[in-house]
């Protein structure tokens, strides 16, 4: 074996950990675990806050209105790993207004136990909204969300999982 040969062998591991480390770092942090401490001590979102930045499709949007529920229910829901097996997964339709306000709430999939999870998830989205102008966005206005419950009642939107 030559030497260039050896040293290239060499090479190839610290090559693959400095583009894992490049890779790393393009990619798009994830949300704090923990709700600011405004949050923590039971203050509800301001109105102010309620419009996020412009989602330019239904994803963003979904994924936008999915942080604002956490934040406004920072008792009930959690960002951490999902632990298998979920106690319940309700999964909610909500119609909005063109302002982002809540027209209705609609029940897509009820589980089986923890039905009282259903209610949870949806007392958690009217206190989040109004989730923002949605008026440039196509109609009908409406997204889905499921809601990841465990063993605490504690729920993630499955947009942030």
């Amino acid at each position: 074996m030559s030497c260039i040969e050896f040293q290239r062998r060499d090479l190839r591991p610290m090559i693959a950990v400095i583009g894992l480390t490049w890779l790393a770092g393009c990619s798009t942090p994830l949300p704090p675990t923990a709700p600011p401490p405004a949050q923590r001590a039971g203050a509800t979102v301001s109105r102010a806050a309620a419009a996020p930045a412009t989602a330019r499709t239904w994803d963003e949007y979904r994924t936008q209105a999915a942080r604002r529920i956490v934040a406004a229910n920072p008792q009930q829901s959690h960002l951490g790993a999902v632990e298998e097996p979920l106690l319940a997964i309700p999964v909610l339709e909500v119609e909005l207004n063109g302002d982002g306000s809540v027209r209705s709430v609609n029940v897509l999939r009820e589980p089986r136990q923890a039905k009282d999870t259903t209610r949870i998830a949806i007392d958690a989205v009217r206190r989040a909204g109004p989730f923002g102008d949605v008026t440039r966005l196509p109609k009908p206005w409406r997204f889905s969300e499921a809601f990841l419950f465990n063993d605490d009642r504690r729920f993630k939107p499955r947009s942030l999982d």
